[in-house]
């Protein structure tokens, strides 16, 4: 019995270290695609494609959906782990349940809502026009933190957490139920020759962009929680604040793209 908390301890960093390694694998091969490699491949011809499509992007999409797939199991773990086990990080200090244990019920009710956050993000922007839908996404990751911060007295550091685990499900979702399909397709047909479907290219971009500017904003709430400039603010005010300010950052970067050249 004495060991379990040595065990326990221990495991936890264990799967910190790989939700760390597979984040860091995701979303580098993401920002390859979305800023180095869209440009380069526009500079091939039909040939020079047929030849290096096939090579490189099987390649790279392994630890692209892999990255993801263990960033996002590693992560529900974790969740476990730090707040629907632990006493302690759930509830905000002060509060009626403050150094209590949640139980499934209470922690139930942001879990469902985080896992369903793909399928309500899938159908957005399936039925609704472009710019609705970045305004409604980012009005519903608002309301989420809302709703854990007033209405379940969640701590601070819990709501970012939560709206990061939504943003990072709904990557992880756009990777293996959009990207990767349109992705074979499109690399078969460039290898036969033959030019894609252009419903293929424009879903997998279109996804493969929101995923690079949900991440500027997961990234920081990811690794931002322990510090008190963001765990002790309140997160119905950041949460927006910082979505604003990673648009225009991960923007910023979007324009920067077609000014970097080869030699």
């Amino acid at each position: 019995m004495d060991n379990i908390p040595f065990f326990a301890e221990h495991g936890q960093l264990s799967f910190r270290w790989i939700h760390f390694i597979a984040g860091v694998l995701w979303i580098g091969v993401l920002y390859f695609f979305n800023w180095i490699n869209g440009a380069f491949a526009a500079t091939m011809d039909a040939e020079t494609k047929k030849k290096v499509v096939p090579e490189l992007m099987p390649r790279a999409l392994y630890w692209f959906r892999w990255g993801a797939a263990w960033t996002w199991i590693t992560g529900v773990v974790l969740m476990f782990l730090l707040y629907y086990m632990h006493t302690g990080n759930f509830f905000a200090p002060g509060t009626e349940y403050s150094g209590v244990r949640p139980t499934a019920a209470q922690w139930g009710i942001p879990f469902a809502i985080l896992i369903t956050g793909f399928i309500v993000y899938d159908q957005i922007f399936k039925n609704l026009p472009h710019t609705a839908g970045v305004l409604l996404w980012g009005g519903i990751a608002v309301g989420f933190a809302a709703l854990m911060h007033h209405q379940l007295d969640m701590s601070g550091r819990a709501v970012y957490i939560h709206v990061a685990a939504m943003f990072g499900t709904a990557m992880a979702g756009n990777v293996w139920m959009r990207i990767w399909p349109a992705q074979q397709r499109i690399i078969t047909a460039i290898k036969d020759g033959q030019g894609p479907d252009a419903a293929d290219p424009a879903v997998a971009g279109q996804r493969s962009k929101h995923n690079t500017y949900m991440s500027f904003s997961l990234l920081l709430f990811m690794v931002g929680t322990g510090q008190t400039a963001l765990s002790g603010a309140n997160p119905v005010i950041w949460v927006p604040v910082s979505l604003g300010i990673s648009w225009v950052g991960c923007f910023l970067c979007y324009k920067k793209v077609p000014s970097v050249k080869g030699f």
